[in-house]
Protein backbone atom coordinates (compact mmCIF):
# COMPACT_ATOMS: atom_id res chain seq x y z
CA UNK A 1 0.00 0.00 0.00
CA UNK A 2 1.22 3.54 -0.78
CA UNK A 3 1.78 6.06 2.00
CA UNK A 4 3.22 9.05 0.09
CA UNK A 5 0.90 11.44 1.90
CA UNK A 6 1.65 14.72 3.64
CA UNK A 7 -0.20 15.08 6.93
CA UNK A 8 -3.62 13.45 7.39
CA UNK A 9 -2.17 11.43 10.27
CA UNK A 10 -5.49 10.85 12.04
CA UNK A 11 -7.27 10.04 8.81
CA UNK A 12 -4.61 7.56 7.70
CA UNK A 13 -4.71 5.79 11.05
CA UNK A 14 -8.51 5.58 11.02
CA UNK A 15 -8.68 4.29 7.45
CA UNK A 16 -6.15 1.56 8.17
CA UNK A 17 -8.11 0.50 11.27
CA UNK A 18 -11.22 0.15 9.12
CA UNK A 19 -9.34 -1.90 6.55
CA UNK A 20 -7.91 -4.20 9.25
CA UNK A 21 -11.21 -4.85 11.01
CA UNK A 22 -12.80 -8.30 10.93
CA UNK A 23 -16.16 -7.00 9.73
CA UNK A 24 -17.52 -5.55 6.53
CA UNK A 25 -17.30 -1.75 6.57
CA UNK A 26 -19.31 0.96 4.84
CA UNK A 27 -17.30 4.18 4.91
CA UNK A 28 -18.49 7.55 3.61
CA UNK A 29 -15.74 10.09 2.93
CA UNK A 30 -16.87 13.63 2.23
CA UNK A 31 -15.67 17.21 2.28
CA UNK A 32 -15.32 20.25 0.09
CA UNK A 33 -14.02 20.17 -3.48
CA UNK A 34 -10.20 20.07 -3.87
CA UNK A 35 -9.57 19.02 -0.26
CA UNK A 36 -7.87 15.73 -1.16
CA UNK A 37 -10.47 13.01 -0.48
CA UNK A 38 -9.72 10.91 -3.54
CA UNK A 39 -5.98 11.43 -3.21
CA UNK A 40 -6.02 10.08 0.35
CA UNK A 41 -7.88 6.89 -0.60
CA UNK A 42 -5.93 6.25 -3.80
CA UNK A 43 -2.53 6.85 -2.23
CA UNK A 44 -3.28 4.58 0.71
CA UNK A 45 -5.25 1.81 -0.96
CA UNK A 46 -4.82 2.14 -4.72
CA UNK A 47 -2.99 -1.16 -5.16
CA UNK A 48 -5.67 -3.00 -3.20
CA UNK A 49 -8.93 -2.11 -4.92
CA UNK A 50 -11.07 -5.03 -5.98
CA UNK A 51 -13.30 -2.54 -7.80
CA UNK A 52 -12.94 1.18 -8.47
CA UNK A 53 -15.33 3.46 -10.33
CA UNK A 54 -15.69 7.24 -10.58
CA UNK A 55 -19.06 8.78 -11.37
CA UNK A 56 -19.41 11.10 -14.35
CA UNK A 57 -20.70 14.65 -14.05
CA UNK A 58 -23.85 15.69 -15.87
CA UNK A 59 -24.51 12.57 -17.94
CA UNK A 60 -27.53 10.29 -18.30
CA UNK A 61 -28.30 7.14 -16.33
CA UNK A 62 -27.41 5.04 -19.36
CA UNK A 63 -23.98 6.66 -19.59
CA UNK A 64 -23.42 6.13 -15.86
CA UNK A 65 -24.28 2.44 -16.24
CA UNK A 66 -21.91 2.16 -19.21
CA UNK A 67 -19.17 3.77 -17.13
CA UNK A 68 -19.88 1.32 -14.29
CA UNK A 69 -19.74 -1.57 -16.77
CA UNK A 70 -16.37 -0.44 -18.15
CA UNK A 71 -14.98 -0.24 -14.62
CA UNK A 72 -16.29 -3.74 -13.87
CA UNK A 73 -14.61 -5.08 -17.02
CA UNK A 74 -11.33 -3.44 -16.09
CA UNK A 75 -11.39 -4.76 -12.52
CA UNK A 76 -12.49 -8.29 -13.38
CA UNK A 77 -10.76 -8.76 -16.71
CA UNK A 78 -14.01 -10.22 -18.04
CA UNK A 79 -16.81 -9.11 -20.35
CA UNK A 80 -20.13 -8.14 -18.78
CA UNK A 81 -23.32 -7.13 -20.46
CA UNK A 82 -24.35 -3.56 -19.75
CA UNK A 83 -26.96 -3.69 -16.99
CA UNK A 84 -30.23 -1.90 -17.82
CA UNK A 85 -30.63 -0.65 -14.24
CA UNK A 86 -28.66 -0.17 -11.02
CA UNK A 87 -30.15 -3.18 -9.25
CA UNK A 88 -28.68 -5.50 -11.87
CA UNK A 89 -25.44 -3.53 -12.03
CA UNK A 90 -24.85 -4.06 -8.32
CA UNK A 91 -25.84 -7.71 -8.70
CA UNK A 92 -23.07 -8.05 -11.31
CA UNK A 93 -20.62 -6.42 -8.91
CA UNK A 94 -21.60 -8.88 -6.17
CA UNK A 95 -21.21 -11.81 -8.58
CA UNK A 96 -17.72 -10.63 -9.52
CA UNK A 97 -16.64 -10.09 -5.88
CA UNK A 98 -17.90 -13.60 -5.06
CA UNK A 99 -15.31 -15.03 -7.46
CA UNK A 100 -12.36 -13.42 -5.69
CA UNK A 101 -10.16 -15.39 -3.26
CA UNK A 102 -10.41 -15.09 0.52
CA UNK A 103 -9.43 -11.79 2.04
CA UNK A 104 -10.74 -8.24 2.17
CA UNK A 105 -12.33 -6.89 -0.99
CA UNK A 106 -12.06 -3.11 -1.19
CA UNK A 107 -14.71 -1.40 -3.30
CA UNK A 108 -14.14 2.31 -3.96
CA UNK A 109 -16.88 4.36 -5.56
CA UNK A 110 -15.75 7.95 -6.11
CA UNK A 111 -17.99 10.94 -6.93
CA UNK A 112 -20.94 8.82 -5.85
CA UNK A 113 -23.50 11.69 -6.00
CA UNK A 114 -23.01 12.02 -9.77
CA UNK A 115 -24.22 8.43 -10.25
CA UNK A 116 -27.59 9.26 -8.71
CA UNK A 117 -29.26 10.73 -11.77
CA UNK A 118 -32.95 11.68 -11.78
CA UNK A 119 -35.27 8.72 -11.10
CA UNK A 120 -32.42 6.26 -11.58
CA UNK A 121 -33.10 4.16 -8.48
CA UNK A 122 -29.42 4.34 -7.63
CA UNK A 123 -29.76 4.85 -3.87
CA UNK A 124 -32.28 2.00 -3.54
CA UNK A 125 -29.95 -0.32 -5.43
CA UNK A 126 -27.00 0.70 -3.25
CA UNK A 127 -29.13 0.05 -0.16
CA UNK A 128 -30.00 -3.43 -1.45
CA UNK A 129 -26.37 -4.21 -2.31
CA UNK A 130 -25.25 -3.35 1.21
CA UNK A 131 -28.19 -4.60 3.27
CA UNK A 132 -28.93 -7.83 1.41
CA UNK A 133 -25.40 -8.89 0.48
CA UNK A 134 -22.33 -6.97 1.66
CA UNK A 135 -23.28 -6.38 5.32
CA UNK A 136 -23.90 -10.12 5.81
CA UNK A 137 -20.26 -10.84 5.00
CA UNK A 138 -17.05 -9.96 6.85
CA UNK A 139 -14.77 -9.13 3.95
CA UNK A 140 -16.31 -6.17 2.11
CA UNK A 141 -14.81 -2.72 2.57
CA UNK A 142 -17.13 -0.33 0.74
CA UNK A 143 -15.71 3.18 0.50
CA UNK A 144 -17.87 5.88 -1.07
CA UNK A 145 -16.70 9.40 -1.68
CA UNK A 146 -18.17 12.63 -2.99
CA UNK A 147 -17.75 16.38 -3.06
CA UNK A 148 -21.47 17.07 -3.37
CA UNK A 149 -21.81 17.51 0.37
CA UNK A 150 -25.55 18.15 0.36
CA UNK A 151 -26.10 14.79 -1.35
CA UNK A 152 -23.68 12.91 0.91
CA UNK A 153 -25.33 14.26 4.04
CA UNK A 154 -28.93 13.89 2.89
CA UNK A 155 -28.76 10.57 1.03
CA UNK A 156 -26.15 8.71 3.12
CA UNK A 157 -25.26 10.23 6.47
CA UNK A 158 -28.79 11.33 7.42
CA UNK A 159 -30.61 8.71 5.36
CA UNK A 160 -33.99 7.80 6.81
CA UNK A 161 -34.62 4.86 4.50
CA UNK A 162 -32.83 1.58 3.96
CA UNK A 163 -29.41 3.07 4.72
CA UNK A 164 -30.48 4.56 8.05
CA UNK A 165 -27.67 3.87 10.52
CA UNK A 166 -26.03 1.51 8.02
CA UNK A 167 -22.85 3.50 7.57
CA UNK A 168 -20.19 2.03 9.82
CA UNK A 169 -17.97 5.10 9.57
CA UNK A 170 -18.01 8.57 8.14
CA UNK A 171 -14.93 10.68 7.56
CA UNK A 172 -15.00 14.42 6.94
CA UNK A 173 -11.80 15.52 5.21
CA UNK A 174 -10.95 19.04 6.34
CA UNK A 175 -8.38 21.52 5.02
CA UNK A 176 -4.75 21.25 6.12
CA UNK A 177 -3.63 22.93 9.31
CA UNK A 178 -0.75 25.41 9.15
CA UNK A 179 1.60 22.63 10.24
CA UNK A 180 0.45 20.39 7.40
CA UNK A 181 0.86 23.29 4.94
CA UNK A 182 4.44 23.72 6.13
CA UNK A 183 5.08 20.01 5.66
CA UNK A 184 3.52 20.19 2.22
CA UNK A 185 5.70 23.07 1.03
CA UNK A 186 8.78 21.31 2.38
CA UNK A 187 7.84 18.18 0.42
CA UNK A 188 7.77 20.37 -2.71
CA UNK A 189 11.10 22.03 -1.78
CA UNK A 190 9.40 25.43 -1.57
CA UNK A 191 11.13 27.52 1.09
CA UNK A 192 8.47 29.86 2.46
CA UNK A 193 8.76 31.43 5.91
CA UNK A 194 5.98 30.81 8.39
CA UNK A 195 4.78 34.36 7.86
CA UNK A 196 4.52 33.70 4.11
CA UNK A 197 2.75 30.37 4.70
CA UNK A 198 0.28 32.17 6.95
CA UNK A 199 -0.46 34.76 4.27
CA UNK A 200 -0.93 31.99 1.70
CA UNK A 201 -3.35 30.29 4.12
CA UNK A 202 -5.24 33.54 4.63
CA UNK A 203 -5.89 33.66 0.87
CA UNK A 204 -6.78 30.08 0.03
CA UNK A 205 -6.97 28.14 3.28
CA UNK A 206 -5.36 24.74 3.69
CA UNK A 207 -6.74 23.31 0.43
CA UNK A 208 -4.15 20.88 -1.00
CA UNK A 209 -5.14 21.41 -4.64
CA UNK A 210 -4.63 25.16 -4.36
CA UNK A 211 -1.33 24.73 -2.53
CA UNK A 212 -0.14 22.32 -5.21
CA UNK A 213 -0.45 25.10 -7.79
CA UNK A 214 2.12 27.29 -6.02
CA UNK A 215 5.16 27.53 -8.27
CA UNK A 216 8.64 27.18 -6.82
CA UNK A 217 10.79 30.28 -7.30
CA UNK A 218 7.91 32.77 -7.14
CA UNK A 219 6.89 34.76 -4.09
CA UNK A 220 3.52 34.17 -2.45
CA UNK A 221 2.23 37.43 -4.00
CA UNK A 222 3.45 36.48 -7.47
CA UNK A 223 1.82 33.07 -7.20
CA UNK A 224 -1.48 34.58 -6.09
CA UNK A 225 -1.44 36.92 -9.10
CA UNK A 226 -0.69 33.97 -11.38
CA UNK A 227 -3.44 31.79 -9.95
CA UNK A 228 -6.24 34.33 -9.46
CA UNK A 229 -5.66 37.55 -11.37
CA UNK A 230 -3.75 36.90 -14.58
CA UNK A 231 -5.76 36.55 -17.78
CA UNK A 232 -6.87 32.93 -18.03
CA UNK A 233 -5.77 32.23 -14.43
CA UNK A 234 -6.15 28.59 -13.39
CA UNK A 235 -8.40 29.45 -10.45
CA UNK A 236 -10.10 32.44 -12.01
CA UNK A 237 -13.47 30.64 -12.25
CA UNK A 238 -13.05 28.53 -9.15
CA UNK A 239 -15.83 30.19 -7.16
CA UNK A 240 -18.78 29.06 -9.29
CA UNK A 241 -17.24 25.62 -9.85
CA UNK A 242 -16.69 25.18 -6.14
CA UNK A 243 -20.26 25.82 -5.03
CA UNK A 244 -21.83 24.05 -8.01
CA UNK A 245 -19.83 20.90 -7.23
CA UNK A 246 -20.74 20.92 -3.56
CA UNK A 247 -24.38 21.92 -3.42
CA UNK A 248 -27.54 21.31 -5.36
CA UNK A 249 -29.25 24.63 -6.14
CA UNK A 250 -25.90 26.29 -5.50
CA UNK A 251 -27.23 29.80 -6.21
CA UNK A 252 -29.04 29.78 -2.84
CA UNK A 253 -25.90 28.75 -0.99
CA UNK A 254 -23.99 31.49 -2.79
CA UNK A 255 -26.65 33.97 -1.67
CA UNK A 256 -26.03 32.97 1.95
CA UNK A 257 -22.25 33.42 1.81
CA UNK A 258 -22.59 36.58 -0.27
CA UNK A 259 -24.80 38.10 2.43
CA UNK A 260 -22.52 36.99 5.26
CA UNK A 261 -19.47 38.40 3.45
CA UNK A 262 -20.83 41.92 3.97
CA UNK A 263 -20.88 41.59 7.78
CA UNK A 264 -17.55 40.29 9.02
CA UNK A 265 -18.61 39.51 12.58
CA UNK A 266 -21.67 37.53 11.50
CA UNK A 267 -25.44 37.79 11.31
CA UNK A 268 -28.28 36.24 13.25
CA UNK A 269 -30.67 34.01 11.36
CA UNK A 270 -33.28 36.73 11.16
CA UNK A 271 -30.72 39.32 10.02
CA UNK A 272 -29.55 36.91 7.35
CA UNK A 273 -33.12 36.36 6.14
CA UNK A 274 -33.85 40.07 6.03
CA UNK A 275 -30.68 40.98 4.13
CA UNK A 276 -30.64 38.02 1.73
CA UNK A 277 -34.34 37.76 0.93
CA UNK A 278 -34.23 33.99 1.49
CA UNK A 279 -37.26 32.25 2.98
CA UNK A 280 -37.32 31.36 6.67
CA UNK A 281 -37.93 27.63 6.36
CA UNK A 282 -36.37 24.20 6.72
CA UNK A 283 -34.48 24.68 3.47
CA UNK A 284 -32.48 27.52 4.99
CA UNK A 285 -31.77 25.41 8.07
CA UNK A 286 -30.40 22.66 5.85
CA UNK A 287 -28.24 25.07 3.86
CA UNK A 288 -26.76 26.58 7.01
CA UNK A 289 -25.98 23.15 8.45
CA UNK A 290 -24.32 22.00 5.24
CA UNK A 291 -22.28 25.17 4.88
CA UNK A 292 -21.18 24.75 8.48
CA UNK A 293 -20.28 21.09 7.95
CA UNK A 294 -18.09 22.04 5.00
CA UNK A 295 -16.35 24.74 7.00
CA UNK A 296 -17.63 27.66 4.93
CA UNK A 297 -19.42 29.25 7.86
CA UNK A 298 -19.40 28.86 11.61
CA UNK A 299 -22.28 29.14 14.02
CA UNK A 300 -21.48 30.52 17.45
CA UNK A 301 -23.25 31.92 20.47
CA UNK A 302 -21.84 35.25 21.70
CA UNK A 303 -20.55 35.11 25.26
CA UNK A 304 -23.39 35.22 27.76
CA UNK A 305 -26.10 34.82 25.11
CA UNK A 306 -28.64 32.06 24.54
CA UNK A 307 -28.81 29.55 21.71
CA UNK A 308 -31.46 31.63 19.97
CA UNK A 309 -28.98 34.52 19.77
CA UNK A 310 -26.47 32.52 17.70
CA UNK A 311 -24.66 34.24 14.84
CA UNK A 312 -23.51 32.85 11.51
CA UNK A 313 -20.12 33.99 10.24
CA UNK A 314 -18.37 33.40 6.92
CA UNK A 315 -14.99 31.80 7.67
CA UNK A 316 -13.89 30.19 4.38
CA UNK A 317 -10.67 31.88 3.33
CA UNK A 318 -11.06 31.52 -0.42
CA UNK A 319 -14.68 32.76 -0.38
CA UNK A 320 -13.70 35.78 1.70
CA UNK A 321 -10.82 36.52 -0.67
CA UNK A 322 -13.10 36.13 -3.68
CA UNK A 323 -15.65 38.68 -2.46
CA UNK A 324 -13.01 41.09 -1.17
CA UNK A 325 -10.61 41.09 -4.12
CA UNK A 326 -11.27 38.78 -7.09
CA UNK A 327 -14.80 40.05 -7.62
CA UNK A 328 -13.64 43.66 -7.26
CA UNK A 329 -10.68 43.51 -9.64
CA UNK A 330 -12.45 45.91 -11.99
CA UNK A 331 -9.33 46.89 -13.89
CA UNK A 332 -8.40 43.28 -14.67
CA UNK A 333 -4.93 44.00 -13.36
CA UNK A 334 -2.67 40.96 -13.87
CA UNK A 335 -0.50 42.14 -10.97
CA UNK A 336 -3.35 43.19 -8.70
CA UNK A 337 -2.17 41.36 -5.60
CA UNK A 338 1.48 42.33 -5.88
CA UNK A 339 0.45 45.96 -6.28
CA UNK A 340 -1.87 45.71 -3.26
CA UNK A 341 0.87 44.76 -0.81
CA UNK A 342 1.05 47.26 2.05
CA UNK A 343 -2.02 49.20 0.90
CA UNK A 344 -4.80 50.16 3.36
CA UNK A 345 -7.16 47.61 1.81
CA UNK A 346 -4.52 44.88 2.15
CA UNK A 347 -3.90 45.80 5.79
CA UNK A 348 -7.62 45.74 6.59
CA UNK A 349 -8.04 42.36 4.90
CA UNK A 350 -4.99 40.83 6.56
CA UNK A 351 -6.20 41.83 10.01
CA UNK A 352 -9.55 40.14 9.51
CA UNK A 353 -8.09 37.10 7.72
CA UNK A 354 -5.64 36.60 10.59
CA UNK A 355 -8.57 36.47 12.99
CA UNK A 356 -10.05 33.69 10.85
CA UNK A 357 -6.68 31.93 10.86
CA UNK A 358 -6.70 31.97 14.65
CA UNK A 359 -10.26 30.63 14.80
CA UNK A 360 -9.15 27.68 12.66
CA UNK A 361 -6.36 26.90 15.11
CA UNK A 362 -8.10 27.11 18.49
CA UNK A 363 -6.54 23.81 19.63
CA UNK A 364 -3.08 25.24 18.96
CA UNK A 365 -3.92 28.43 20.86
CA UNK A 366 -5.13 26.43 23.86
CA UNK A 367 -1.99 24.31 23.76
CA UNK A 368 0.21 27.42 23.74
CA UNK A 369 -1.71 28.73 26.75
CA UNK A 370 -1.26 25.41 28.56
CA UNK A 371 -5.01 24.73 28.76
CA UNK A 372 -5.43 21.89 26.26
CA UNK A 373 -7.01 19.68 28.91
CA UNK A 374 -9.37 22.34 30.22
CA UNK A 375 -12.92 22.13 28.93
CA UNK A 376 -13.89 25.44 27.38
CA UNK A 377 -16.36 27.20 25.11
CA UNK A 378 -15.14 29.43 22.30
CA UNK A 379 -17.21 32.46 21.36
CA UNK A 380 -17.01 36.18 20.82
CA UNK A 381 -18.63 39.14 22.55
CA UNK A 382 -19.97 42.49 21.52
CA UNK A 383 -21.43 45.19 23.71
CA UNK A 384 -25.20 45.65 23.82
CA UNK A 385 -24.47 49.36 24.04
CA UNK A 386 -24.27 50.59 20.47
CA UNK A 387 -22.48 53.75 21.57
CA UNK A 388 -19.74 51.76 23.27
CA UNK A 389 -19.05 49.68 20.18
CA UNK A 390 -16.83 47.39 22.22
CA UNK A 391 -16.27 43.86 20.95
CA UNK A 392 -13.92 40.95 21.58
CA UNK A 393 -13.51 38.55 18.68
CA UNK A 394 -12.25 35.52 20.60
CA UNK A 395 -13.41 34.58 24.09
CA UNK A 396 -12.23 31.31 25.65
CA UNK A 397 -14.60 30.57 28.52
CA UNK A 398 -12.88 27.94 30.67
CA UNK A 399 -14.27 25.46 33.20
CA UNK A 400 -11.49 26.42 35.62
CA UNK A 401 -13.24 29.74 36.33
CA UNK A 402 -11.06 31.72 33.93
CA UNK A 403 -11.89 33.61 30.74
CA UNK A 404 -9.26 34.47 28.14
CA UNK A 405 -10.17 37.63 26.23
CA UNK A 406 -8.09 37.36 23.09
CA UNK A 407 -6.94 40.19 20.85
CA UNK A 408 -5.64 38.97 17.48
CA UNK A 409 -3.21 41.27 15.70
CA UNK A 410 -1.43 40.71 12.39
CA UNK A 411 1.74 42.71 11.77
CA UNK A 412 5.12 42.41 10.07
CA UNK A 413 6.98 43.11 13.34
CA UNK A 414 6.30 43.13 17.06
CA UNK A 415 2.92 44.69 17.80
CA UNK A 416 3.18 47.88 19.84
CA UNK A 417 0.35 48.96 22.15
CA UNK A 418 0.22 52.76 22.15
CA UNK A 419 -1.65 55.13 24.44
CA UNK A 420 -4.72 55.28 22.19
CA UNK A 421 -5.03 51.51 21.85
CA UNK A 422 -4.43 51.06 25.59
CA UNK A 423 -7.51 53.24 26.18
CA UNK A 424 -9.49 51.01 23.79
CA UNK A 425 -8.41 47.92 25.74
CA UNK A 426 -9.41 49.47 29.06
CA UNK A 427 -12.81 50.35 27.60
CA UNK A 428 -13.30 46.80 26.31
CA UNK A 429 -12.41 45.20 29.62
CA UNK A 430 -14.62 47.57 31.61
CA UNK A 431 -17.58 47.07 29.28
CA UNK A 432 -17.17 43.27 29.30
CA UNK A 433 -17.10 43.10 33.10
CA UNK A 434 -20.01 45.50 33.49
CA UNK A 435 -22.30 43.83 30.96
CA UNK A 436 -21.52 40.15 31.51
CA UNK A 437 -21.18 40.42 35.30
CA UNK A 438 -18.90 37.41 35.16
CA UNK A 439 -17.21 36.36 38.38
CA UNK A 440 -14.52 34.44 36.59
CA UNK A 441 -10.90 35.54 36.48
CA UNK A 442 -10.10 37.57 33.34
CA UNK A 443 -6.89 37.15 31.36
CA UNK A 444 -6.06 39.49 28.50
CA UNK A 445 -4.37 37.39 25.82
CA UNK A 446 -2.71 38.62 22.64
CA UNK A 447 -2.33 36.39 19.59
CA UNK A 448 0.14 38.07 17.26
CA UNK A 449 2.56 37.27 14.48
CA UNK A 450 5.75 38.22 16.35
CA UNK A 451 4.67 39.11 19.87
CA UNK A 452 3.84 42.27 21.80
CA UNK A 453 6.59 44.89 21.98
CA UNK A 454 7.58 45.67 25.58
CA UNK A 455 6.67 49.25 26.49
CA UNK A 456 4.78 51.28 29.06
CA UNK A 457 1.46 49.65 28.10
CA UNK A 458 2.41 46.02 27.42
CA UNK A 459 2.13 44.92 31.07
CA UNK A 460 -1.65 44.77 30.66
CA UNK A 461 -1.16 41.64 28.52
CA UNK A 462 -1.16 38.56 30.76
CA UNK A 463 -0.47 35.86 28.17
CA UNK A 464 0.73 35.68 24.58
CA UNK A 465 0.44 33.33 21.63
CA UNK A 466 2.71 33.79 18.60
CA UNK A 467 2.20 32.80 14.98
CA UNK A 468 4.78 30.04 15.35
CA UNK A 469 2.62 28.49 18.11
CA UNK A 470 -0.10 27.92 15.50
CA UNK A 471 2.24 25.61 13.56
CA UNK A 472 2.44 22.95 16.27
CA UNK A 473 0.51 19.70 16.46
CA UNK A 474 -2.46 19.87 18.79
Amino acid sequence: MKTEIVGRIREQKALMEYMDSKESEFIAIYGRRRVGKTFLVREMLGDSFAFYVTGMDNVSMQEQLLNFNLALRKSSGKEWTIAPNWLLAFDQLASYLDTLPRGNKIVFMDELPWMDTHKSGFVSALEHFWNAWASARRDIKLIVCGSATSWMIDKLINNRGGLHNRLTHRMLITPFTLQECEWYFRSKSISYSRHEIAECYMVMGGIPFYLNQMKKGLSVAQNIDRLFFEEGALLGNEFDNLYRALFKYSEKYIKVVETLAVKGKGLSRMELIKQSGLANNGGLTTMLKELETCGFIRRYEPFGKLKKDALYQLVDFYTLFYFKFILKNRYKDNHFWTASQGSPVHRAWSGYAFEMLCLCHIRQIKKALGISGVQSLVSSWRSDNAEEGAQIDLVIDRKDQTVNLCEMKYSIAEFAIDKKYDAVLRNKLAAFLAETKTRKSIQLTFVTTYGVKPNAYSSRVQSEVLLEDLFVEA
